[in-house]
C-alpha cells in the first residue's frame, strides 16, 4: 500500500506503509543512531513525534522485548528507507513490522531519508503527515500540519502510580545488597536508569511527575535522579515549581536531558528550542573538569542558554563538541549535578555510565 509523508512547507514524499494505516500529524525528528532502534521506538522522550532513522535498514535483528525502555510505545509515527521483514538475532521474538501495528504506530519506508534529513537539518525541524490517502484539499492538510503542537506529553508517559524496585527487578542482579534509596521523579524515565542504579546496590521508588516534594522527601532518600522525558520544559510549570523545593533540600540530585532543563529553569536559568536538535548514539561532549570527552547517545530538541546561567548558581560542565552547546551544570554549594545526554545510554554507546558512580559517591559523603 502506498503511503505519503506530506511536510508543513509543502514537500511531499511517496512511499510503502508500514506498521498501523492511521493518519498521524506530529514533529518530525531524525535520529542518526545504527542499531537500537527498539529503544528509540520504545524511548518515553519521543511522545508527540515521528522519527526519521538515516541508517538506511531498520529491523534485521527483529524485536528483543527485554530491550525496551518502556511497556508501550508513545512514539507517534516511524520513517526509514527501508525495512526488514526478516529479523535474525536468537533473541528476536518479532518482526519489526509486527511490533509496529501491535503499537499502533504509523510509517513510511523506501523514501530518500537522505533527501528528507537534508531538509530538517536546512530549515529546522517542521511537523509532517504520514497518510496512506493524498489529501484532497492539500491546503487545508498544510494548515491542520502546520497547527500542531507536542503539548501534554509529560502527563501522557509518566507513571501513574509509585512503583518501587530492588535488585534483582527488571533483569538485574538479585545478589547485589542494597545500601542507597533514590527516588526517581519521572517524566519520561527509560527502564534503563532504573537498571543503573539497581546494580549499583540501589532500592529505587519512581514517582508520578506531580508529585508535591514533601512527599518525595518523606521516604528519606539518600538521592533524587530527575530523568529525560519529552515536550518543552517550560510547559512543566508545576514540576518546576516543586524543583525548587527539592534544590533547597540536601539530599543529592543527578538529572538527565529533560530532567537536566528543568532544574536550570527552576534555578533561573533559560531553555530554547533548537533548529533540529541532537538525536543519536554518537554525539562528542566534553566533561570540562578532566578534559575528558565521551561519546554519547542524545535525544533533545531543548537545550540550556549558556548565557542565562547565573555564575552564583551553577556553572557549564559538560559541552557538546561539535556545536558548543551547554551538556550539562555543576551546581555550585549544593550536590547538583545535571546532564543533557544519556548516561543511561541502551544500547549504547556506554562511555558516559560512570557518572552514576558519581552519584552514588555523592551520596555516600553527604
Amino acid at each position: 500500500m502506498e503511503a505519503y509523508l506530506i511536510l508543513e512547507d509543502g514537500t511531499t514524499f511517496t512511499g510503502r506503509s508500514i506498521g498501523s494505516t492511521k493518519d498521524v500529524i506530529s514533529e518530525i525528528v531524525f535520529n542518526t543512531s545504527m542499531t537500537g532502534y527498539l529503544e528509540v521506538l520504545t524511548d518515553p522522550s519521543y511522545a508527540g513525534q515521528a522519527v526519521v532513522m538515516t541508517y538506511p535498514l531498520i529491523g534485521n535483528y527483529g524485536i528483543c522485548r527485554e530491550d525496551m525502555e518502556a511497556k508501550v510505545s508513545n512514539t507517534d509515527g516511524f520513517i526509514v528507507r527501508e525495512l526488514s521483514r526478516l529479523g535474525s538475532n536468537f533473541r528476536n521474538e518479532q518482526s519489526i513490522q509486527d511490533f509496529l501495528v501491535e503499537q499502533d504506530i504509523p510509517g513510511i519506508e523506501g523514501i530518500d531519508t537522505r533527501a528528507l534529513t537534508k531538509i530538517l537539518r536546512e530549515k529546522g525541524t517542521m511537523n509532517g503527515m504520514i497518510t496512506t490517502k493524498m489529501p484532497g484539499n492539500m491546503e487545508e492538510a498544510l494548515a491542520k500540519i502546520k497547527d500542531y503542537s507536542v503539548r501534554g506529553v509529560v502527563d501522557k508517559v509518566t507513571t501513574k502510580e509509585i512503583v518501587s524496585y530492588r535488585p534483582g527487578d527488571l533483569n538485574t542482579d538479585s545478589n547485589v545488597s542494597v545500601s542507597k534509596k533514590v527516588a526517581i521523579l519521572d517524566v519520561g524515565t527509560k527502564f534503563n536508569i532504573a537498571r543503573c542504579l539497581l546494580k549499583r546496590g540501589c532500592e529505587v521508588t519512581i514517582f508520578p511527575a506531580r508529585t508535591n516534594p514533601e512527599d518525595i522527601l518523606a521516604i528519606n532518600p539518600d538521592g533524587i535522579m530527575l530523568t529525560n522525558g519529552p515536550g518543552d520544559p517550560k510547559e512543566c510549570t508545576e514540576v518546576i515549581q516543586n524543583l525548587k523545593s527539592l534544590y533547597q533540600s540536601d539530599v543529592p540530585i543527578f538529572a538527565i536531558c529533560l530532567g537536566h532543563q528543568l532544574m536550570a529553569l527552576a534555578t533561573g536559568c533559560d531553555t530554547e528550542k533548537m533548529k533540529y536538535g541532537h538525536r543519536g548514539a554518537n554525539h562528542p561532549v566534553k566533561d570540562l573538569e578532566t578534559g575528558r570527552v565521551y561519546i554519547s547517545s542524545q535525544n533533545h530538541g531543548y537545550m540550556v542558554k549558556e548565557d542565562s546561567v547565573p555564575s552564583d548558581i551553577a556553572e557549564v560542565a559538560f559541552i557538546n563538541v561539535n556545536d558548543k552547546t551547554v551538556e550539562g551544570l555543576k551546581y555550585k554549594n549544593k550536590n547538583i549535578f545535571t546532564v543533557q545526554f544519556h548516561p543511561e545510554a541502551c544500547a549504547g554507546p556506554k562511555d558516559s555510565e560512570v557518572l552514576f558512580d558519581r552519584f552514588i559517591k555523592m551520596m555516600e559523603e553527604r
